[in-house]
């Protein structure tokens, strides 16, 4: 079988930041990296899984909310995708930082942590997912829509 495009990423290069993984028409997969590959600093699944429904709830209330296909984590537990159709590359980097910045900032109740509403809803940290979203604006101040290629 054909080796997917991901795969041709060098992972051993790979800093944390935003880039275009895939185009898919007018679908844009933004791999959204939070930690270096392999350095054994990988994402707390409670973290992740917080950041998932913050990250979600926020992308699918915001200006582009018409437009956002899917959020979610990365298996080897580094980062994110986000997918949207059919946004400028500056909207879409400004929605992964504001988002970032909502979930820093987030205080309340978790979107989305009933029984009925997730498969696993115990498994939460908002403390981690505060502390990784604080930790990772760092890096999105320096990515612009210029700095989207591996």
């Amino acid at each position: 079988m054909k080796k997917i495009a991901s795969f041709e990423v060098d992972h051993t290069k790979l800093l944390p930041g935003v880039y275009i993984s895939r185009v898919d028409y007018d679908i844009v997969t933004y791999d959204i990296r939070v930690k270096r590959p392999n350095a054994n600093d990988f994402l707390p699944v409670p973290s992740t899984h917080t950041i998932e429904h913050l990250f979600a709830t926020y992308a699918r209330n915001c200006e582009i909310k018409e437009k956002v296909i899917y959020f979610g984590p990365m298996g080897c537990r580094t980062g994110f995708y986000f997918l949207v159709k059919d946004t400028d590359h500056k909207i879409a980097v400004k929605v992964i930082k504001d988002a970032f910045k909502f979930i820093a900032e987030f205080d309340g109740e978790i979107p989305g942590t009933t029984a009925i509403e997730c498969g696993n809803y115990l498994e939460h940290d908002l403390d981690g997912a505060k502390k990784i979203a604080t930790e990772y604006l760092q890096i999105l101040e320096n990515v612009t829509e210029k700095t989207l290629n591996y």
